[in-house]
This record gives structure tokens, sequence and C-alpha cells, in this order.
């Protein structure tokens, strides 16, 4: 049923009626008639409970793309990303305009392993339509969870693809874990990768730097890309380890909440030593206000793409049925008085679409096609470098997405879900071999190489799998090291874990590369550092 915008207005005053005084009791009072008027007079049978929250989800779209609403049925699924694990595909989405956008790939997961990417819109789960057909978050895990080893399939439309996209899901067990992974490298800088800030945040990370300072590290790449945020307060501690005493980290502020600042203490065990932060399009919320606040404190080198521009805050309120609204209270702000929300004026449909939106204009391949207004522009609090608010971070240093990595064999290989399915088998056929033979992974790094034996068997099984080869564009000599080098990251992932995974795959991951470059290089760091 369409509601009219002028009757939406009236749902969350009468939500809040007796908290804000008599102008909102008296909407109160009108709303309260309209649905009785409703309930007493219209033509059909209407269930008033699903009236209300209809009315209370399309009114918060007429705020603010973050204020939601949630159901009672779906309040503990909602937390489970910050502090519970599942059973299911491994992402993190929202129902956008009545579809299933992927906002977050949990790292591990079985969607990342078939290649399910942040912005992918989900169309058809087993062959069932859930686009356009008023689909809730009940309905998505309905769908996508289930017990682990359990097959689904999933057809998704992406940006730049003509026709939706076929992926194949084994279920799995999601484990929720904060840090993804964290080596020291031959050169002794640490590398830690975070994908949220969860409440365990403190507690792994703890054990991280204890790790690098028994090692000795003093220099340190932090991964943040893909990092769609979570609690504040861990966003805080964790810049607290690296800014000196009393230095602003972030405020928040809105019309009817004070400003409140949030400031680093004595506390921290890397407040010297170079340090590089690697942000993308994916990078959300509380990870811009770590990226924020060091690039404003000329703290660190910012790697990568513009952050996804996350900036309001919101509060979890309990409604009178068990059910909650997460409604935007304030903004965030860097040090400087950036603000790191960008624009929602334009309405809910075109904030959606932001991220498709960028990718079309150019912005993942080509610097010069992100333009920032003067108006937007601050400088930094040590060197005076210029930096821009308006909507995320803005890196220091650019890095392109590179289109031509993967081949088209690659990509069915991930899309049919071989690739994963066929490294567990060939692992577990040879586990004690490569036990006998790697007893640690940087053996295992240093000897081992993905030779003939193991692409042919891949082929076969491609070619089982109905893989079309003969129909494939032949794949270039730098795709095949590319094939070949994730197979040896899959690999070692299989045998140890996740952080061994990353020590092999950085090796040919683009922003890994360009951030080791940099903090390996005085001259370029601090070049970069002060903007010159």
């Amino acid at each position: 049923m369409k509601l009219n915008k002028i009757f939406l207005a009236f749902t969350f005053v009468f939500i809040v009626a007796f908290a804000f005084g008599q102008d909102v009791n008296s909407q109160a009072r009108k709303f309260n008639k309209m649905l009785a008027l409703i309930d007493m007079a219209y033509v059909d049978t209407v269930d008033l409970d699903d009236l209300v929250e209809v009315a209370i989800i399309e009114m918060l779209k007429e705020l603010d793309p973050h204020s939601v609403y949630i159901s009672a049925k779906e309040i503990e699924k909602m937390k489970e990303p910050l502090e519970g694990s599942f059973e299911g595909i491994g992402i993190q989405f929202r129902i956008m305009e009545d579809t299933l956008v992927v906002v977050g790939v949990i790292s591990g997961g079985p969607s990342e392993k078939v290649g399910l990417m942040t912005g992918d819109r989900i169309v058809k789960v087993d062959d069932e339509i859930i686009a356009g057909v008023k689909i809730d978050n009940t309905g998505v895990a309905e769908r996508l969870r289930g017990k682990k080893g359990t097959e689904v399939t999933v057809s998704i439309k992406r940006r730049g693809a003509k026709n939706l996209l076929d992926f194949k899901i084994i279920r799995d067990k999601i484990p929720i874990y904060s840090v993804d992974a964290s080596y020291i490298t031959d050169e002794n800088v640490g590398y830690i990768r975070l994908n949220r800030f969860a409440r365990s945040t403190d507690e792994e990370l703890d054990s991280v730097f204890q790790k690098f300072e028994s090692a000795g590290v003093k220099d340190i790449i932090l991964d943040l890309s893909g990092n769609t945020g979570g609690y504040l307060d861990k966003a805080v501690n964790l810049c607290d380890e690296f800014l000196k005493n009393d230095k602003l980290i972030v405020y928040t502020e809105g019309s009817k909440m004070p400003r409140i600042e949030y400031k680093s203490t004595e506390k921290g065990r890397f407040k010297k030593g170079k340090l590089v932060v690697i942000v993308d399009e994916g990078s959300a919320s509380a990870s811009e206000i770590v990226s924020g606040a060091l690039q404003d404190w000329d703290r660190a080198v910012i790697v990568g793409r513009r952050t996804f521009g996350k900036g309001l805050v919101q509060r979890e309120m309990m409604l009178t049925d068990g059910s909650a609204v997460r409604l935007t209270i304030a903004r965030y702000y860097t040090p400087t008085g950036r603000l790191i929300q960008k624009p929602y004026k334009e309405g809910y449909d075109e904030y959606a679409q932001d991220i498709t939106n960028r990718f079309l204009h150019g912005e993942f391949m080509n610097v010069d096609s992100i333009q920032f207004a003067d108006s937007l522009k601050y400088t930094t609090l040590v060197y005076k470098k210029n930096v821009y608010g308006g909507g995320g971070i803005m890196p220091d240093e650019f890095v392109a997405v590179d289109t031509t990595l993967r081949s088209d064999y690659h990509i069915e290989l991930l899309r049919k879900n071989i690739l994963f399915t066929f490294i567990s088998t060939y692992v577990d056929r040879n586990r004690a071999e490569f036990k006998a033979k790697f007893p640690d992974v940087e053996t295992f790094r240093k000897t081992f190489e993905i030779d003939n034996k193991i692409l042919d068997e891949l082929l076969t099984e491609a070619t089982e799998a109905k893989i079309n080869i003969d129909s494939l564009t032949i794949p270039t000599l730098e795709q095949n090291i590319y094939l070949k080098s994730h197979l040896k990251a899959l690999i070692a992932g299989d045998i140890w874990q996740n952080s061994e995974f990353w020590q092999i795959y950085n090796e040919f991951n683009p922003f890994f590369k360009h951030a080791e470059t940099i903090i390996l290089d005085d001259k370029q760091y601090n070049s970069l550092l002060k903007g010159k």
C-alpha cells in the first residue's frame, strides 16, 4: 500500500510522543485518529501492525539513509556482525528500495571465496526472484542462511555487467573476528588487516600489538580496506595507540546532542614510527574516523581510494513491542572539523547508487575524476597540507582498481565455486605431505610453486563443471601469474589460517604493494606525509 508522505510524517512523532512535549503529543493524537479512521471506515480489512511498520520504515527514509527500523525478530540478527557468529554465506547486507544490496563481504567466508563484492545486488536465490517483492531481513536470512555444507545459488546484478551473474555458494560457519590477519614482513614491518570494530577488537588488537612489541616492530601497515565500521569507542582506542597524548580524535554533534570530544591518552604503544593506512570505497564509519584522525594529525600516510562517506551517529532506541529504531542523533567530525558524511539530499535512491556512480564516473580508475570544491578544503594540523571534507576520506596516495588482473577463466572458477572446493580437496588429499615438506609458512612462501600438474587437475574440474574454456578470452601472462599466486595463497590459508593466506596474497595485492613501497622509502613516506 502506498502511504502519503503527510501520513508518514506523523508516524515517528506518534512513537516518541511522551518524550518530547506538547507539539509532538498533538501530532501523535492526529496520527492515532488517522489509524482509528482507517480501522473503522476503510474499504478493505487492514492489518494496523503492518501499516504502522511500513509507515515507520518509509518515514525514516525521509530523514537520512542510516536511520533504520528493526523489527523484534530482526534485533538479535542485526547484532551478529559485531557480537556473534552464524552459519550462512557470509555477507552483510541492506535492503534498499526493495533490493538486497551487499554492503560487506565477511573475510574468509563463502561469499568472499566465490567473488561476491560490495555493491552487488542479489536478484535471485535458487531461481526465486527476491528483488521487487518487498522481502525483509527475515526473508533474506531464511533464504541465505542454512546448515554448513549446504549449497545455495545467488544471481546478482553487478555494476558494469550486462547480464545477471550466477554464483554457487557452499554455506559455512561464519566466525566473526575483527582481525583478519596479522604478521611481520621480512623487513620487520607489522601488517594488520581489520575488517570491523566489534566488541572483541580491543582484545584481538592487544594480542597483535604485544607480538609486534616483542619483535621490535616500529613501522606498521594498517589495512582498513572493506572495513564497514562498528563501535566508536573501538575506533578511538585504536587511534590512541598511534597518537600522542591529549590529541582530538573525533567529535560528534547534533542539533539535539551537545558536542562530545574523544581524545588520545598516554597509553599508546606505537606513537612513533611510520604508519601507512589502506582504505577503499568499502571503508566506512569507524574506519573513516581512524583514517581521518590519523590524516588530520599527519600521523599516517593514507593509501587507496576515497572511503565510503558515512559520518552519521546512530543510537538504538527500543519501542513498545520489542522492536527498535536506530535513529541518527549526531554527525562525526574529524579533528580539523571535516564532515565525514557524504551528501544525501538527492534522496535515498541516489544515495544507494553512490558507489556504482563513482565506478561509472571513473573514480576507481583515475584520481583526476575526483573533484572537490574549495569550500570543502581544510589543512592538516601539523604540516598544513590540504585535505577535503564533503564525504569520505581521500587518500594521500591513490591506488586504481585493476580490472585486468583476473582472466575470464579465473572469474568463472570463482563464480562456479570451483576454485575453493578444488583447493580444499587438493589440500586434504596432500595435507600430510604439505606438513612434512613445509613446517612453516615461510618455507612454503619461499619454496612452493604451483606446477602444471595442479593446473591440469584444476582444468579437469573446470571442464567437468561445464566451463566452456574455448569460449573464454586467452589469459595474459600476468593473469596466469595472478591465478597461480591466488592458488598458492589459498593453499596456505587452508594449511594454516587467514593470516598466512594474506601473507601470500599480499605479494600481488596492489594496495599492499603500494603501502609497502611507501613505508620502506623514507623520502617517499615523508613527502606524502607532508604533502610535498
